[in-house]
């Protein structure tokens, strides 16, 4: 009896065991089939939402501290009194097709720089619109633009844009103390929010940190007694002479790659005026001629522009001066070539502590690394070589 009673449990427990894996197998398929479901479901709703960011709209920061609503879509871009952004933002994009509006003077260095070439697109922009730092906004409407940037500098006109309907973005070129490192790293910055599908922050500011702590690196130990002294021609023509203070980009330049600038002692803001008088006194040992003028080394040393002699002036007796370079914009200024820019000046400066350094090939590096662009060797090096019509306009 015993024994039949074990033989009935054993199968009764195997039956129970057997119904148990069918069970098993079953909830698998199910939850299977659920999760195959939550998946679909998960998908629709992320294509929804992408559908709805598309059409939608985002808050955004600008260098005012004032909130602006963007539209994710942005297909049109116009630019106001920010020379050197529509050249950020082409190689930004890696496309000028969205520009459609800049000043006349950021066409100028379009047409005879690096960009028109590589953009040709940038070339079909239209410029009708601003009269000089001002925005005509019936003009601009004709242009139906999704975003509207201009210069932090000018806070009536944003509210001018505002209130007009364009969504409107400042931008400043003087928040960071004229730091073009720094300056060009907050526009990527506030760009890659503006554009969040196109985000370039870290590797900008990562490219453009290694070059700036690498110079440095280099000069930090020059005596004071020994460091070059730098003279930055911002314009000149028959009439007129400008140079940079301690407030304005050349400054930067000058403390960056461990050199003086001669008009330190100038406080004003921006570009200011000066005569040859001060610089006979400052006698500067380099001198860098920006392309906001159609100077070119030669006028100096040949004395072909005004009543102006410069003979006496051991920059010129020395033959160290240089035009600056003009590759997507005007150098001097913040932009999208700012740390090769940094590497021209240290390089010129103190060519000793820098001859290892290929400019052609850093250009290359940099242009590839940091945008995806391919550069030729001819194209890299006409950045170092401007004509003078880019200092036209102005």
């Amino acid at each position: 009896m015993k024994r039949l009673l074990c033989i009935i449990l054993t199968g009764v427990m195997v039956l129970a065991s057997v119904g148990c894996g069918s069970k098993t197998k079953e909830q698998k398929s199910v939850e299977t089939t659920a999760a195959e479901t939550e998946e679909t479901k998960a998908e629709e709703t992320e294509a929804e939402a992408t559908e709805e960011t598309k059409t939608g709209t985002h808050v955004i920061v600008d260098h005012l501290g004032i909130e602006v609503e963007v539209p994710y879509e942005v297909n049109r871009i116009a630019v106001g009194n920010i020379l050197p952004l529509p050249s950020v933002l082409t190689v930004f994009f890696d496309s000028a097709e969205k520009i459609v509006g800049m000043s006349p003077n950021s066409m100028s260095a379009a047409e005879n720089g690096l960009l028109g070439e590589l953009y040709p697109d940038i070339l079909k922009a239209e410029t009708g619109y601003m009269n000089g730092t001002d925005i005509n906004l019936e003009e601009l409407m004709k242009l139906e633009p999704d975003i509207v940037l201009y210069s932090a500098s000018q806070p009536e006109q944003g509210e001018q844009l505002r209130n007009a309907g364009f969504a409107a973005v400042a931008l400043s070129v003087n928040k960071w103390e004229y730091n073009a490192i720094e300056t060009l790293n907050q526009w990527i910055g506030l760009l890659s929010e503006i554009f969040p599908d196109n985000d370039k922050t870290e590797v900008v500011a990562k490219h453009s940190d290694e070059i700036y702590n690498m110079v440095q690196e280099r000069v930090a130990d020059i005596p004071e007694e020994e460091r070059e002294r730098v003279f930055f021609l911002f314009k000149y023509s028959d009439t007129d002479m400008e140079t940079s203070g301690s407030k304005f980009f050349g400054q930067f330049w000058a403390d960056a790659v461990g050199a003086v600038n001669v008009a330190e002692e100038i406080t004003t803001d921006n570009q200011v005026a000066a005569n040859m008088e001060q610089v006979y006194k400052w006698n500067p040992t380099i001198i860098f001629i920006t392309n906001f003028t159609a100077a070119q080394p030669d006028d100096l040393y040949n004395n072909t522009i005004g009543n102006y002699d410069w003979s006496a002036v051991d920059a010129v007796k020395n033959q160290k001066v240089y035009k600056m370079p003009l590759g997507m914009y005007r150098s001097y200024t913040p932009g999208a070539d700012t740390p090769v820019t940094l590497l021209w000046f240290a390089k010129n400066t103190y060519p000793e502590l820098f001859e290892d350094i290929d400019m052609i090939q850093e250009t290359k590096d940099y242009y590839k690394e940091v945008f995806g662009v391919e550069l030729t060797d001819d194209q890299a090096s006409a950045i170092f070589e401007p004509n003078a019509e880019a200092g036209s306009g102005f």
